[in-house]
């Protein structure tokens, strides 16, 4: 089995990175089709995700992002481009602008 672990420091706090870890798991779902679950804690929170030949968690708190995955046997040989491909989708979304919604007034 191959593994692949990814460690990203922010400063982002936990609001705002659990915005990101979010978008990260509905990339994957529709992307790669994984299964993805989402549980929200009170200074963490945690992906799970899994299809056939992968399994992980990408954690989430106020500091920083972690993503741990096993790869299957067959899905190992691929390791690297997973992995590129995993680096360049989470560091895309921790370059782009958090958007933030703005309430409206009412008179």
């Amino acid at each position: 089995m191959a593994d692949i672990h990814i460690v990203r420091e922010h400063t982002l706090g936990l609001a705002k990175a659990r915005k990101i870890a979010f978008k990260w798991a509905e990339q994957a779902e529709a992307e790669f089709g994984m299964d993805c679950a989402y549980a929200e804690g009170n200074s963490a929170d945690e992906v799970t995700f899994s299809r056939s030949g992968v399994k992980g968690t990408l954690d989430v708190d106020a500091t920083h992002f972690e993503l741990r995955a096993q790869l299957g046997f067959l899905v190992g040989a691929f390791k690297h481009r997973i992995e590129a491909e995993i680096v360049k989708n989470l560091d895309a979304l921790l370059a782009a602008p958090v958007k933030h919604r703005v309430a409206k007034k009412t008179a």
